[in-house]
């Protein structure tokens, strides 16, 4: 049997056109369950999905409009792939061409299962953030060509109307590094 799953989020994402593209699959529209991402809060399930899983049974297929309907992001996809491949539920995606049936497809379904077991053993709180990379210590790499001293002199003699070559020789930096260094002083 074909289910249906549509969630809005976007105004790209309505509801009705998924519907519409669900319907035009050949899913009844009693049998297409529904989510609205406004009323979702983190700490909520999604109701529509619960229901459809609910519902279905080894051997069902959930339709859905893309892919990235089955979730808000991307581990929440992967472990929905995983969760659907463990009920012996099928997968199709109209916008990929996804389809369980195609070994293809389960080959896609299954590396997608694989992510999101990947994903729970790499747990966000064993990973490093970027903030937390930043906090230890000096950063890696190549310094600065010029400090903060220069640039300020740099944006002087281009106030005064001095040429950039002019300005890059005083400085001894090429032009391209006083170009850039003083577009990112100018963007930050």
């Amino acid at each position: 049997m074909l289910l249906g799953y549509a969630r809005a989020g976007t105004a790209a994402h309505t509801l009705e056109s998924q519907i519409d593209a669900l319907t035009d699959a050949g899913v009844e529209p009693a049998r297409i369950y529904s989510d609205v991402f406004a009323a979702i809060t983190r700490m909520q399930r999604r109701p529509g999905f619960t229901a459809l899983l609910d519902y279905a049974r080894p051997g069902d297929i959930t339709v859905v409009a893309g892919i990235d309907r089955l979730g808000r992001s991307a581990p929440e996809v992967m472990a929905t792939a995983r969760d659907l491949t463990e009920r012996q539920i099928g997968l199709r995606s109209l916008r990929e061409g996804l389809d369980t049936d195609d070994p293809a497809g389960a080959m896609i379904v299954g590396v997608l299962a694989s992510l999101a077991e990947l994903d729970e053993e790499l747990r966000p709180d064993r990973a490093p953030t970027v903030s937390s990379r930043r906090n230890r210590g000096p950063s890696v790499g190549r310094p600065r060509a010029l400090g903060d001293d220069q640039i300020a002199v740099a944006e002087r003699m281009r106030a005064e109307g001095q040429p950039m070559p002019t300005i890059a020789a005083a400085l001894g930096v090429s032009r391209a590094t006083l170009y850039r260094t003083l577009a990112e002083r100018r963007s930050a």
